[in-house]
Order: C-alpha cells, then sequence, then structure tokens
C-alpha cells in the first residue's frame, strides 16, 4: 500500500530536478569576462555580432562572441582579454568565434597577431584558428602567429611558452623559441624557419607589455580586472579610512561625474552597456563602484583576491515610461541614471541565476550576502536609500534620442531638479528598446575589408557555437520587452526561423582522435629558397639553419667501402648546408703475386679504400672550405715477377680483402694523421712500396738450381758407359 505513494513522490522529485536542471540551462548565465579594444592607431573598422556592416571602431567598445575587427594598412589595435593581450598589426582580420569564463577562441583569416599571455588557469583555453591549422596556447608566453594573404600558410613564433598546433591528422608540440611554417591543412607541409629578429611591430608590443608589468594599480585591483594599467598616469591612489585603497582621476573637467563622458550601445546578450571616452574610462566603468569623498569622486575597487565579474554599467537608473526631459524644443522622454555606490547591490537587466547574481555583486564591492539575497527574491525592493542619488551633479539625464541613438551624453545632458530626482522610482533596467544604430554604438561607416577574408574557412580544435543571431531577427522581440536582451531560451525558439545577417564563420573542427595533447615535435625541415619566411628574415641568425643529410653510399655496397674523405667532405661546416663532394681520380692498385700479364684496364669506380693519398689530401676538409680534388698521379704498376708466358686472367671485380696491396692503405690512413692498420698479408705478396723504391731485377736462384740437375745427368751417364 505504501509502494505507490513513495513511488510518486520519487517520481515527482525527479521530474522536480529535470524541471530545475532546465531551467539553469534555458537561462543559462552571461560570460562574467568581455574583451576590450584597449587602444587604436590608425583606421579600425568594426562589425558587431550578427552584423554584416562595418562601422570606425571606438575606443572601449566591449567585444564578444561574434564580434570581428579589421586593421587597414599601418594601423593597429589592442584587444585585453582579462589575462591576455592580443595586439593587431596593418592589414590584419580577426574575428572572435567564442569567449565566455573557460575559453576564448579567435579567428585568424590574415594578418599578423602578437599575443601575451600573463595567465592562464588550467581550466581554461585560449585557442586562434587559422585556415590551416588551430594554435592552442598551452603555457603563459608570448607568440606570434602570421597568416599570408593569401590565407595558404601560417607562421607560428613561440618567443617563450609554448603551444600546440592540430590539423586534419596531425598534431604537433610546439616549444619555447621554436618557430615553423605550415602550409595546407594536414601539417605535412612544414618549414623550420629561423628566429625572427624583432621589428617595428615587435618592439611597439613590448613596450605596451611593460606598461603592463611595471603596473602601480595591479597591487590595488583583482587579476581579472580589464584596463586596470590605464589608471596609473591618470590618476593617484590614496587610502580612506572608509573604503580602504580609493582612485582619483586627475584629469577631468570641473563638474565631472561618473558615467558623463561617453555613450551607450546595445552589446549582445548583456544589452545596455556604457562605453566611456576616456582611456581609463573601461575598469572603473564596469568594475568596482564609485563614491563621493568631500565633494571628490573616487573609485572603489572590489576585493583584489576575488576573481572579477564584467557588468555593462554599475548605475541605477531613473525614471519610467513617463519620464519627462524640458528642452529648447519642450517636454521630451528621458533617461536619467546615476553611479551605483560601494555596498550598494546591482540588479542585472539580463536573467542570471543565484550563483551569478551573488558573484557580480561580491567580487565588485564588499556587500552582505544577506542583502544580495533579498533583492535577488524581491523584485520590487523601493525603499532603498542611495548614496550618490542625493551627491548634486550625480544624476545625468538625457533625451531618449541620445540613449537610442548612441550619442555623446556629455553633450545633450539636461539639468534636472533635484525634487525630480527624489520623486522619480529607481529601476535596474531602462525602458528603452534598442535599434539598429544602438547596435553600433552611434559610430559613423567604417572601411569594409577588401574581398572575403573573414568568409575563408579555418581549422579548429573546439567547435565554437551557432552563429550569433543578428539585431533583425531579435528586433521584434526587444521591443515587446524594452530594455531587456533576450535569454537562451528565447534565442534557440529564434534561431530556426531567422537567418544572421552576416555570413556565419567556417570552421573544420578537427577529428576527437586528435584532441588529445601533442607531444611530438614537428620535423625539422630545412627552409626552401623560395619560402617566404626565409626571404623575408635576411638577418637570421644562419646557425639555425638545418644541414641536409649526407649522401648515402651506393645500395648495396660493403661497409668497409665507405671511405672517410666521403663523409668528412660532407661534414657539416659551422651550420652551413654542404653539398656531398665529388668522388676524386682512381689510382690502380698493385696486382698480386701472379704470371706476366697485362695490367688490366682501371675501372669505372673503385671503393674509397682504394684512392691514393694525395687524393685524399686534396679532399680533406679544411675548416669549412669546400675544396676541388687534386689531379690523379701517373697509374704505377706494381713489379712482375719472372714466369713463364701465360694469359692474364680478367681482373676481379671486387678484390677480397687479403688481396689489397699496401698502397692502397696507406693511401686510405686516417686523415688525422695515424695510418690504417693494414691486414695480414701472405708471404707471396711483395711488400714494396712503388712511391718509396724502384723494383729490384727478380733473382737468379732458379736458373743455378737447373744447371746443377744438368751435370748431374751427364755423370750419371758417364759411369754407365764405363
Amino acid at each position: 500500500m505504501q509502494t505507490q505513494p513513495l513511488s510518486l513522490r520519487a517520481f515527482a522529485f525527479a521530474v522536480s530536478v529535470a524541471l530545475l536542471a532546465f531551467s539553469d540551462w534555458a537561462n543559462a548565465d552571461p560570460p562574467s569576462r568581455v574583451a576590450r579594444l584597449g587602444y587604436m592607431a590608425g583606421s579600425i573598422s568594426f562589425s558587431p555580432a550578427g552584423e554584416n556592416d562595418w562601422s570606425q571602431a571606438r575606443i572601449n567598445r566591449p567585444l564578444t562572441t561574434g564580434d570581428r575587427l579589421w586593421t587597414n594598412t599601418r594601423s593597429r589595435a589592442e584587444i585585453q582579454i582579462g589575462g591576455a593581450v592580443v595586439r593587431m598589426h596593418g592589414e590584419t582580420s580577426l574575428s572572435i568565434l567564442n569567449l565566455n569564463d573557460r575559453i576564448a577562441q579567435l579567428q585568424l583569416t590574415q594578418g599578423t597577431l602578437n599575443v601575451r599571455v600573463r595567465r592562464l588557469d588550467r581550466s581554461q583555453v585560449f585557442e586562434i584558428a587559422t585556415p590551416n591549422l588551430a594554435f592552442t596556447l598551452r603555457q603563459p608566453g608570448e607568440y606570434r602567429i602570421e597568416v599570408d594573404p593569401d590565407g595558404n600558410a601560417t607562421e607560428i613564433i613561440v618567443r617563450r611558452g609554448q603551444g600546440e598546433v592540430y590539423g586534419e591528422g596531425a598534431s604537433y608540440l610546439i616549444d619555447s623559441q621554436q618557430s615553423y611554417r605550415f602550409t595546407g591543412t594536414d601539417l605535412r607541409d612544414v618549414e623550420y624557419i629561423s628566429s625572427q629578429r624583432p621589428d617595428e611591430f615587435d618592439r611597439w608590443s613590448n613596450d605596451r607589455d611593460r606598461r603592463i608589468d611595471n603596473s602601480t594599480s595591479a597591487r590595488y585591483v583583482s587579476q581579472d580586472v580589464v584596463g586596470y594599467e590605464d589608471l596609473d598616469t591618470n590618476g593617484n591612489w590614496r587610502v580612506d579610512a572608509t573604503y580602504g585603497n580609493v582612485w582619483y582621476p586627475n584629469r577631468v573637467a570641473s563638474g565631472w561625474a561618473p558615467y558623463r563622458d561617453g555613450h551607450w550601445a546595445w552589446v549582445d546578450p548583456w544589452g545596455w552597456t556604457w562605453v566611456d571616452d576616456a582611456p581609463w574610462g573601461f575598469a572603473v566603468s564596469h568594475y568596482g563602484r564609485w563614491t563621493n569623498l568631500r565633494g571628490t569622486w573616487g573609485w572603489v575597487p572590489g576585493p583584489v583576491r576575488t576573481r572579477a565579474y564584467y557588468a555593462p554599467a554599475l548605475v541605477a537608473f531613473v525614471g519610467g515610461n513617463n519620464f519627462q526631459l524640458s528642452i529648447s524644443s519642450g517636454n521630451v522622454g528621458g533617461v536619467a541614471w546615476f553611479p551605483l555606490a560601494p555596498r550598494e547591490v546591482y540588479r542585472p537587466a539580463y536573467t542570471v541565476s543565484r550563483g551569478y547574481f551573488e558573484n557580480i555583486n561580491n567580487s565588485n564591492t564588499v556587500i552582505n550576502n544577506t542583502v544580495i539575497n533579498n533583492y535577488y527574491n524581491n523584485t520590487n525592493v523601493t525603499n532603498i536609500v542611495y548614496a550618490n542619488r542625493q551627491v548634486p551633479g550625480a544624476v545625468i539625464a538625457v533625451p531618449t534620442t541620445t540613449f537610442v541613438q548612441s550619442q555623446q551624453v556629455s553633450r545633450a545632458a539636461v539639468r534636472v531638479s533635484q525634487e525630480m530626482i527624489v520623486s522619480a522610482p529607481v529601476a535596474g533596467v531602462p525602458r528603452v528598446a534598442p535599434t539598429e544604430r544602438s547596435v553600433h554604438g552611434g559610430a559613423a561607416q567604417g572601411d569594409r575589408p577588401q574581398g572575403r577574408m573573414f568568409e575563408r574557412a579555418v581549422v579548429a580544435r573546439t567547435a565554437p557555437p551557432a552563429a550569433v543571431i543578428g539585431f533583425a531577427a531579435q528586433q521584434q522581440m526587444l521591443t515587446a520587452a524594452p530594455g531587456r536582451p533576450l535569454d537562451d531560451s528565447a534565442r534557440r525558439d529564434l534561431r530556426p526561423r531567422a537567418a544572421a545577417a552576416a555570413a556565419a564563420p567556417v570552421v573544420t573542427v578537427v577529428a576527437p582522435a586528435q584532441v588529445a595533447p601533442p607531444t611530438a615535435l614537428p620535423p625539422r625541415v630545412a627552409p626552401s629558397s623560395a619560402g617566404r619566411g626565409g626571404d623575408r628574415r635576411g638577418n637570421s641568425d644562419d646557425r639555425d639553419t638545418p644541414v641536409a643529410p649526407a649522401a648515402l653510399p651506393a645500395p648495396g655496397a660493403p661497409p668497409e667501402q665507405r671511405g672517410r674523405s666521403e663523409q668528412r667532405g660532407n661534414r657539416e661546416q659551422r651550420g652551413q648546408q654542404v653539398a656531398p663532394q665529388p668522388a676524386p681520380p682512381q689510382v690502380n692498385a698493385p696486382a698480386p703475386v701472379a704470371p706476366p700479364q697485362v695490367a688490366p684496364p682501371a675501372p669505372t669506380a673503385q671503393p674509397p679504400e682504394q684512392r691514393g693519398r694525395p687524393e685524399q689530401r686534396g679532399n680533406r676538409d679544411q675548416r669549412g672550405q669546400q675544396v676541388a680534388p687534386q689531379p690523379a698521379p701517373p697509374q704505377v704498376n706494381a713489379p712482375v715477377p719472372v714466369a713463364p708466358p701465360q694469359v692474364a686472367p680478367p681482373a676481379p671485380t671486387a678484390q677480397p680483402p687479403e688481396q689489397r696491396g699496401r698502397p692502397e692503405q696507406r693511401g686510405n690512413r686516417d686523415q688525422r694523421g695515424q695510418p690504417a692498420a693494414s691486414p695480414p698479408q701472405p708471404q707471396s705478396v711483395p711488400r714494396a712500396d712503388p712511391r718509396d723504391q724502384e723494383p729490384k731485377p727478380a733473382a737468379a736462384k732458379p736458373k743455378e738450381k737447373k744447371k746443377d740437375s744438368d751435370e748431374q745427368k751427364r755423370d750419371e751417364e758417364n759411369r754407365k758407359e764405363k
């Protein structure tokens, strides 16, 4: 009887868990980190995620998944991503394939990047996808990645650190101080390139790195705060008894207030985002809190040892649908806001989980968790006393048109009375729907990149997310709920019915079997004379040039026929590639003891040990200099003993070791000055050296023995006759 209720309760519990899991999955939190366009020089073009139009890039623009950048000729840009900095050279195309708390995945289809990674957690991935390969950074360090304008080759230079390259069917590990050039997507065509001398782009990157390494502000902020190094030269730090370390800007106009010099833009997935005009304005706009101490504005960072969470703007909005401003043309709808003070709760306009809500507040200020939970559970909290709302000049108000069109706030700001500010309600989101101009941040039209480089296919190790839906497909739903971005469930419902305005990136993900981290280094192949890397590096160190392998002996040659002269003639000459030495002229060896015969003709090719001493000296390695072989000396024949006339047998094609005369052994002596050991010689072989002495006439002993025998025969015949 109790089995059924227990089963029902278990089923209900399982369903509730599934619904809770589905709810968390359907309303996934946005990333806690973002990229920043922190430096520009020259003409930089920008295209927001899901869009096909290009506009002029603006400093401090937050960048996220789907955004694209293009640097024109003689232009540069710097992108900051948490503990990494990516610098773009001129004529470089860069897209952000994926950016969240775990991965930073960039797409480089043309141009040059200098990447400096100061910190890389074990759970984080930093990947660069190119037309030829996917490059994953394994360690903090300094890297240079360059893709040819035609997209056919990619150079990877690891100055410090370690990385992995993945292709279609192969993967390699690249260590520090290693440089390679890969052509194609299978990593078979690889060229080792010598270390590149730093060029002007590298020197500029190093100067920018020194600003970060020597930053004073790094002591007072979390290492995840983006742009803190810009605070060093634009303000000073002081210690306050209440808030601790506080930063005060020193280059602001009289009456200045936070969130005044800049504009509002619609950045998916966070919604309305503040873009500050000051070079130092990124960190103080998206992290920490502002306070007014004795009439001076100071920025209070969050806890130093806490991972910082990015926020689009740490402000509270004043007014509602009926909020009106009085301007010269009459009353118009308006939007107003003021900065949050320390220990005040920030309520995002986008849907987030409880954990995200707690983290984004705890990481940017010191606040009680009980207060945070009360705000998260109760969305209609109205009895809040905001400290900065009472500060004169803290509330900034502009017409709605200025807000939506991403126009300059300081030029259109309207003064409002204190009575209006106090009477207007406070909310976490402005009830204003974005327009297409809001997505581009009100920037003017930018230069469109030539060609279709952003449509090139790239190789990736990690599959990127689905293409971002363009604003046109979202506009109807955004208008229905003004001021609030779409959550993940709404995006999934919209994706099958909507097409992105911009073409989705073409990505080839390597096979799962290749995802395992490689351990082998690329093959060290000598650069070809026509290689682009070698041509551009005329000042490279020649000692890094690999040496071509020495020529091998003819197939089937016995080991004793491998002469020392060939090996030493083909040795490495102080790092220079050396062609094998030609074989020196041949010297005939003395014939073994045999009846008189005609000297056989010299063979067309003789083993190395049959080369005389003069040739070896002419072909000796002379401190790395290649020396032409000396001409062969006249052929010297060995002495021939007296014997009845016979027909000479044919000369053997290969003589056994015991038939090699002393002249060959001396000609094949060790070139270090020690003669080579000679094999045992038969007693019948003459040991005279034709180069040391003249031949002697043969002895007459055989003739005398014959004469004695005849005389004995005649004596015996005489005795018989008697």
